[in-house]
């Protein structure tokens, strides 16, 4: 009787092992971490991007420089407002939007989220005296935002002074892309972009789909283990 009692139990303690060694593995891997879209967070551009002036897709003044950032204002199933550049002698922060599918968002503040790119633009004077060359040309600094494409020719979105416009783009605006995004996801890839998500990591749909299914099959598989053996009558005696 005590075998076959042992026999019965002794697999169910490996299926206890088994459901313990379960749980370890669902917990020492559990889904990675997703960023929080909310106000006052920064978003990445990481691809093609518009900056609109108001919630119309019409909108678009240029593309966001990728491999930079914007701040995030509010967020919103379609757009998001956005905050890009700041206020100093030759910038002007912009107010505007971005869609929302197309942001990656971050949850650190970055070392420089914006791209702030200074260059001169010169202009030549029709008509001056060829001996006053340097009367003849003046040259402003603008700072670039970002491009704006119209079939094959490439525009600059520029600020010069106090107004903002297009000019072709020179081929020599060339400017250098952040790296921060690259360093600091090298090993830890995002999983998500564009909506808002949840920063606590927890267990996903699946998970916790294949952990109720184990759990509803221990009482069955207990209870098939100790179910008394069928009684073999007594042959009778002759």
């Amino acid at each position: 009787m005590k075998k076959r009692i042992r026999s019965a139990i002794t697999p169910f303690i490996f299926l206890l092992y088994f459901l313990y060694a379960f749980l370890v593995c669902f917990s020492a891997f559990p889904p990675p971490r997703k960023a929080v879209a909310q106000a006052g967070s920064f978003a990445y551009i990481g691809k093609e991007a518009y900056f609109y002036a108001t919630r119309e897709e019409n909108r678009g003044l240029f593309l966001l420089p990728k491999t930079y950032y914007v701040k995030v204002l509010s967020v919103d199933d379609e757009f998001c407002k956005i905050e890009y550049l700041y206020d100093d002698a030759y910038a002007k922060k912009l107010t505007g939007y971005a869609k929302t599918d197309a942001l990656t968002f971050v949850d650190y503040t970055p070392t420089q989220p914006y791209l702030y790119h200074l260059f001169e633009l010169r202009y030549t004077i029709e008509g001056a005296p060829t001996d006053s060359a340097s009367l003849s040309q003046i040259t402003v600094t603008c700072v670039y935002y970002g491009d704006y494409p119209i079939g094959a020719q490439t525009y600059a979105y520029i600020l010069r002074g106090n107004e903002f416009g297009y000019i072709p783009k020179p081929s020599n605006l060339i400017y250098a892309e952040n790296t921060e995004y690259a360093e600091r996801t090298q090993n830890n890839p995002p999983s998500h972009t564009g909506e808002e998500t949840e920063q606590n990591a927890t267990m996903s749909p699946l998970q916790i789909g294949v952990l109720i299914a184990v759990c509803l099959l221990v009482p069955t598989v207990v209870a098939a283990l100790v179910k008394a053996p069928r009684r073999v009558p007594f042959e009778q005696e002759e």
